[in-house]
């Protein structure tokens, strides 16, 4: 619960989710919506693509610890 409303504070919440639906966030912010008392101001979603096969490749060595 915030402080003091009239400060505006940061949450940073990091998830892997689908987009462009967005399911855990949409999950996220219902639950904030119904269980937290401070309002939101604003949302920004940063989207990047997920690892894709092309991006992986094998190494060519092996290294061994003890």
């Amino acid at each position: 619960m915030p402080d003091n409303h009239a400060l505006l504070q940061s949450f940073i919440w990091q998830k892997v989710d689908l987009a462009p639906s967005f399911p855990e966030l949409s999950r996220f912010l219902a639950f904030w919506q119904r269980e937290i008392e401070g309002p939101l101001h604003s949302v920004r979603v940063a989207s990047a693509a997920l690892t894709r096969p092309a991006e992986l490749r094998y190494a060519g060595g092996e290294f061994r610890l003890h």
